[in-house]
This record gives C-alpha cells, sequence and structure tokens, in this order.
C-alpha cells in the first residue's frame, strides 16, 4: 500500500476531538480561575475534585483543585485559531504526544483580542488538543470491544496537522555534537 492509498482511506483521516482549558488552584485562585476560562471559552467552567490525598500540598479528597472547559466541534478549531498566536505560532517537540498536544500560556492578556479582567487579574492556564481517528469508538464501546491497533494519531501526523492548519512552527531540539581533540 503506497502512502497516497494511505490518505485517501477516510478512515484514516485524523479529526480534532476536542480541546481542554484548564487551571489549577485553590480557593481565591480556582474562582478567579472560573471566571478567566468562562470569559475565553463562553462555556461554563467545572470545578474539577482531588482523588487522592497528597499530604505535603495540603490536598486532600473532595477538595477543589482546579477547573476546566472542554470545546468540541467548530468551537475547538476557532479556539485553537485564536490561541495559537498568544504563543507566536510555535510548539516545541516535546510539547506534542501520540494524540494530542500541550502548551501554556503564561497571561491571558498576550491572546489577541482578549483584555485584561480587573476581578482576574494576570494569570496563566493550560491548553490540551486531542485528536482522534474513525473508529475510535469501537475501542471503548463495552460490548465486542475491538482491537483497534492503528487508531492512535502519530506525532508527524499531528506536527504535519498544524502546519498545514494552523501555519505552526515545529521547534526541534537541537543534538549536541561533542568535538574530540
Amino acid at each position: 500500500m503506497t502512502a497516497e492509498q494511505k490518505m485517501a482511506n477516510p478512515m484514516r483521516e485524523i479529526k480534532l476531538e476536542k480541546v481542554i482549558l484548564n487551571i489549577g488552584g485553590v480557593a481565591e485562585k480556582l474562582d478567579k480561575g472560573v471566571i478567566l476560562l468562562e470569559k475565553i471559552s463562553g462555556k461554563k467552567a467545572i470545578k474539577v475534585k482531588a482523588t487522592k490525598r497528597i499530604p505535603t500540598w495540603n490536598v486532600r479528597p473532595g477538595l477543589e483543585v482546579g477547573t476546566k472547559v472542554t470545546l468540541r466541534g467548530e468551537k475547538a478549531v476557532e479556539m485553537i485559531k485564536k490561541l495559537l498566536p498568544a504563543i507566536d505560532n510555535t510548539l516545541k517537540e516535546k510539547q506534542i504526544q501520540p494524540n494530542c498536544f500541550s502548551f501554556g500560556i503564561h497571561e491571558y492578556i498576550e491572546i489577541p483580542g482578549v483584555e485584561y479582567i480587573r476581578e482576574v487579574g494576570i494569570m496563566g492556564f493550560e491548553v490540551t488538543v486531542v485528536f482522534t481517528r474513525a473508529g475510535k469508538a469501537v475501542e471503548k464501546k463495552k460490548v465486542k470491544r475491538g482491537k483497534a491497533r492503528r487508531i492512535t494519531v502519530t506525532r508527524e501526523e499531528i506536527e504535519e496537522y498544524l502546519v498545514t492548519k494552523f501555519n505552526t512552527e515545529i521547534l526541534r531540539k537541537q543534538k549536541k555534537v561533542v568535538e574530540e581533540d
């Protein structure tokens, strides 16, 4: 099977599944995070509760430790177009993993078109973008679970998608050359 035949197969086509915006924090920072995510995304943010006990960080099960918003479909694509210019349309190679890529925005005012929000102050958040292929539901369903090995989206496919659709630059890690005398 040639590369052209593989790309012509509609089951091999990658799709943007969802974009997740999240902020970690407790008490006042959590409330500010909810306000920020709701203003940026236009959707209701949910609070995330801890499931484990971490004594060094004073975290106990049931404590609200973060907030997140999940966007799907056309809103997800629009959100990526809005957020990538905040990081100058560049991603490091290590930020891209199989099936997803993530990046952080240090201050929300770096996003083009977003004004300073007085009740929030200066705050940043993380963005995770998840990709999928047609047939992923076969892997997830309980009855007649399939062995879909080629469903994962590779790093190279994600890089190609970002370069073609969003004009993103991928920064490669430079290998050190050791000179011998």
